[in-house]
């Protein structure tokens, strides 16, 4: 029997041992799950709606123990554990128990005056079982949005939830346990790689997967051989464009904040701070200070945490020590010659960085705030664009006429303007990215959508012997001749087209 062991990145200690999933279990959970759609995908949305208001219940009533669960396995501070992991769960199940019925409800379209007298709708059809694939630094929100949208859709849900946060993994199967939700509705396989790919190899209706670019393409490679439609929400390496008209303190409070929360374990952390030429000397100043005065440990207090997985602090040292051997210079925080053996990295900001660095490249997904200066608006574009990456951009600027025209020529998923990260809190938008950074969006409708198949109904009375373009085709086609060009000539003919419409429907 193998066992995933649940590590404590902050202190060490072992905090659980979580059997991992069994491959050969792995085939039993999908049909377990395509028995359980059979019902679930027959419910009204009503009734799958009241399943995921006891779900919500739950969270609500347990939310601290639940921070407790998060912030033991990620390393992260109690508050952003409450802020950034819980509440926009909580926040996603609100925005889908008041508008699914309505947003998954068929819907009227129009129908061209060729088809007069019939009716047409689209219908929203669940796909079946939805392969969900979550990371570990969010293993809260990014497990359970996607799941939520998936679930109230009528699609039943198997998920994997990361194997480096596998006591939240646990706490969400228990949470829907408690939710009373129908055996194999939900179900959580526990495991690394190996169980992951078997999962992606059972052939699932539909598969949602954040992570990295390089498991993204995999998966996507898999899912391509079978025509299994995909969601891949994947890295970035975000722009943070500062202005010399912007509001100063704001944007270099914002920049620290968008640079380190969650130690930079974010996929929409700021990465590269771009800062108008005049005012960088200045805003660096600002921003060195706001960085010294953050606190770093494990109590309610903290602003900062740990790092999250061993693997990644190994990215950013590797990144960081070759942008410093380089010619970066190191503002504040420790050379990674001198970090010690635990998972805490003090934040760092680094300056004379250039274009072919790899920290300007790769994502880095650490606490590292790199600073880069700028002249003109069209070098500072071409700057941003300069990245294989594209999910958000943040432009800090009084003038929104230049803020608005900036945002359109950035190539990204999300821009947002005097603030940071914020468009992703907002479930009515799109959430996504460019280029390397994924493929499709979520939240807002389309979240709710993307794991349905679109159904087109043509609804028609049948009180007409025949339609026009039904056989036989004999003497009519100089009358549908005549038909098309009074109807789609630039100066339409209503008495030309009534009448051989009349003549046509005789036939």
């Amino acid at each position: 029997m193998a066992i995933i062991k649940a590590m404590n990145p902050a202190t060490g200690e072992l905090m659980a041992n979580i059997e991992e999933t069994k491959i050969e279990q792995i085939h039993k959970l999908y049909a377990d799950s395509r028995k359980a759609f059979a019902s679930w995908s027959q419910l009204s949305i009503k009734e799958r709606i009241g399943y995921l208001k006891q779900l919500k219940s739950v969270i609500v009533l347990e939310m601290d123990d639940i921070a407790k669960v998060i912030v033991n396995d990620t390393g992260k501070v109690p508050t952003e554990a409450i802020t950034a992991d819980i509440m926009p769960t909580i926040d996603a199940l609100d925005q889908t128990i008041k508008h699914a019925e309505k947003l998954l409800a068929p819907k009227k379209v129009k129908t061209p005056i060729f088809l007069f007298g019939k009716k047409s709708l689209v219908e929203y059809m669940p796909r079946g079982v939805v392969l969900v694939i979550s990371p570990w630094n969010y293993p809260l929100q990014l497990a359970l949005v996607p799941v939520i949208s998936a679930l109230v859709s009528g699609n039943t849900v198997i998920l994997k939830p990361s194997e480096v946060t596998p006591t939240v993994g646990k706490c969400m199967e228990e949470l829907f346990k408690k939710a009373n939700f129908p055996h194999g509705v939900v179900q959580v396989a526990h495991g690394g790689k190996e169980v992951g790919a078997k999962l992606t190899e059972e052939k699932p209706d539909y598969i949602f997967f954040t992570g990295s670019v390089q498991t993204g393409k995999i998966i996507q490679e898999v899912a391509a051989k079978q025509l299994i439609p995909t969601t891949l929400e994947l890295g970035g390496k975000d722009p943070f464009i500062v202005f010399a008209d912007a509001n100063m303190e704001r944007a270099a409070k914002a920049a620290v904040w968008a640079a380190f929360t969650n130690s930079g374990q974010v996929c929409m952390s700021a990465e590269r701070i771009f800062v108008e030429r005049t005012i960088f000397n200045k805003f660096l100043e600002i921003v060195k200070k706001e960085t010294e005065s953050l606190i770093q440990d494990r109590s309610k207090e903290a602003d900062i945490g740990s790092m999250t997985f061993p693997d990644q602090k190994e990215i950013v040292k590797r990144q960081v020590r070759a942008a410093l051997c380089e010619g970066a210079q190191l503002i504040t925080g420790e050379h990674p010659d001198d970090w010690d053996e635990s998972m805490f990295i003090k934040p760092l900001i680094l300056t004379n960085i250039t274009a072919d660095m790899e920290i300007f490249r790769e994502e880095t997904f650490g606490p590292v705030l790199p600073m880069i200066p700028f002249d003109t608006e069209e070098e500072v574009i071409n700057l941003a664009n300069q990245s294989e990456y594209g999910l958000n951009a943040s432009i800090f600027t009084s003038n929104m006429k230049k803020g608005r025209r900036v945002a359109r020529k950035l190539i990204s998923g999300a821009v947002v303007l005097n603030d940071v990260i914020v468009s992703v809190a907002n479930h009515y938008l799109p959430f996504g990215g460019t280029k390397q950074s994924g493929i499709g969006r979520y939240h807002g409708e389309h979240g709710l959508t993307i794991f349905c198949h679109e159904k087109a109904i043509v609804v028609d009375r049948g009180k007409r012997m025949r339609e026009l373009q039904w056989y036989p085709y004999k003497g009519t086609y100089e009358q549908f001749l005549r038909l098309f060009q009074s109807y789609f000539s630039d100066k339409r003919n209503w008495a030309v087209f009534l009448k051989t419409y009349l003549k046509l429907l005789k036939k």
